[in-house]
């Protein structure tokens, strides 16, 4: 009770709060602009660190990463072009929403849900740490490799109207994926003889050539705005929230679940809860034929992951020093320099600097409510603005966001290439969603497939011969074999109508 008292004292002072907040509406501006990633505002965030308290300073990462991945909902809703890549699982629900006049509903559900998911995953890093990041630990290359083809099996679900062409998609994620250098034997490929493709081709730009490049090329070729058909005002983003309370609690529930447990695996990250997160709600809804055609339910599930998996990522790097993703790997660095090593010893000697985390976290997540309440607020004024103005900002957006993510033209001239391919797949009826999760899991199966052969010296045998991983195996399987079943027993169905009697 000493060291949780002395936490409520760290945290109630006036620099604390005062960093929190700022960092905050910096993370709210940086995740609204396409481009601009959670972990970018995060890394901006470090040089500003070296003059503050370590409360303050770690304070200031959690509120800004948290403020960030919900803020790129905004941009998603209103104009189809999610600001940060967890954003994208679900953006095409959240734009039809709006389109059909119910933006509140869409944005409502991404401030509520994402708080409730950030509040449970903390609720999990306060009583569950230390347990659950020993069995994250246990984890090595067999495990995450089945755990990321569960993730691809993903992409079956994301074109469940048409798997055929979910898988082209996905087949088109994986070989972007594969460009470059960055594969385990260090072997270029698919780089055509130019140096700038050694390094891969970066996700961020494709992301923005896919969603937003795309989009404005669809206003320029149809000759009509991004907001035809859009309401000009955004309601009241609170209305709904006691039905939706109400009718997806099980939906909600099991996003934080899913969140979770993808958050406190080292390396997964928001992306693949997201991603996880909208398939799995997509494969148990009682109406998946509404989902991409501005459906709530996968928009509540995907946004409950999303922070979920953001606080719960803190599991392994506190415990261990091991980070869950990018964002918490440049929070360690920080924690490094101020003094607070993580690791076991930090719980053992330092517990009122653990608890004051905590809270933080807390503090964070339910100022989310009135910070994104305002963001919107302001956001919505962007309905209003005509199309010849608003398709050259967006493009000047873009621009920056890609050159951004490299400093080079280079980032500038994928995000071109894929605003075409992202939109002549959509002209014939190809799904993008698989496409993304292709490019964000494809080097996550490739290292881990390649590292246990490596260790293995070839026997596939390895890859099932651990408890954990064999049970993955025998999960991914079961779904396998679900999915093949769901596809075979409409068509005897059908033949055993056109049976005569």
């Amino acid at each position: 009770m000493d060291a949780i008292a002395q936490a409520f004292g760290l945290v109630t002072t006036w620099d604390v709060i005062f960093s929190i907040l700022l960092a905050s509406i910096f993370g709210l501006f940086v995740g609204a602009i396409p481009g601009l990633t959670a972990t970018m505002a995060t890394a901006m965030l470090v040089p500003l660190t070296f003059f503050m308290e370590p409360v303050a300073a770690v304070g200031a990462m959690v509120a800004c990463s948290a403020m960030a991945i919900f803020a790129g909902d905004i941009p998603g809703a209103l104009l189809r072009i999610p600001g940060t890549p967890a954003s994208a699982a679900y953006v095409e629900d959240t734009y039809r929403l709006t389109q059909k006049g119910k933006a509140e509903l869409g944005l409502g559900a991404c401030v509520l849900f994402s708080a409730l998911g950030g509040l449970f995953g903390t609720l999990v890093l306060i009583f569950a740490a230390p347990s659950l990041a020993e069995f994250a630990i246990k984890f090595s290359s067999p495990e995450y490799f089945w755990i990321a083809l569960l993730g691809l099996t993903c992409a079956v679900f994301m074109g469940a109207s048409n798997p055929a062409r979910g898988l082209l998609s996905l087949f088109i994620g994986l070989t972007v994926a594969s460009v470059g250098l960055n594969n385990p034997a260090g072997i270029p490929r698919l780089t055509f003889g130019s140096t700038e493709m050694l390094a891969g081709i970066d996700f961020i730009p494709v992301m923005i050539g896919i969603f937003a490049i795309s989009e404005v090329l669809r206003t320029v070729m149809a000759g009509t705005g991004a907001t035809e058909g859009a309401p000009r005002a955004v309601g009241n983003i609170f209305r709904d929230w006691g039905w939706m309370l109400k009718n997806y609690w099980a939906q909600s529930l099991r996003g934080n679940v899913t969140g979770t447990a993808i958050g406190i695996l080292p390396g997964a990250g928001a992306d693949v809860a997201a991603y996880v997160s909208y398939a799995v709600s997509r494969r148990f809804s009682k109406s998946p034929e509404k989902y991409g055609e501005g459906h709530v339910e996968g928009v509540i599930e995907a946004a409950a992951a999303n922070n979920a998996s953001l606080s719960s990522a803190w599991v392994p790097a506190l415990v261990f020093g091991i980070p869950g993703d990018t964002i918490t790997a440049i929070v360690i660095g920080v924690l490094y320099v101020k003094g607070m090593n993580p690791g076991p010893t930090l719980f053992m000697f330092n517990p009122q600097t653990i608890y004051a985390v905590f809270l933080i976290f807390i503090l964070a997540n339910l100022i989310m409510v009135p910070l994104g309440w305002g963001l919107i607020k302001l956001s919505k004024n962007i309905l209003r603005v005509p199309k010849q103005v608003l398709m050259p900002l967006i493009l000047i957006f873009c621009i920056v966001g890609a050159f951004a993510s490299n400093n080079a033209v280079y980032g500038v001239t994928i995000m071109l290439v894929f605003g075409i391919v992202g939109y002549l797949m959509e002209e014939n009826g190809i799904p993008i969603a698989p496409c993304v999760l292709g490019i964000v899991i494809g080097p996550i199966l490739e290292k881990n497939l390649i590292s246990t052969l490596i260790k293995s010296q070839g026997n596939l045998l390895d890859f099932v011969n651990r408890p954990v991983a064999f049970g993955i195996f025998v999960l991914f399987c079961l779904i396998w074999v679900a999915i093949i079943w769901s596809w075979i027993r409409p068509r005897e169905r059908e033949e055993a109508a056109r049976v005569p009697e």
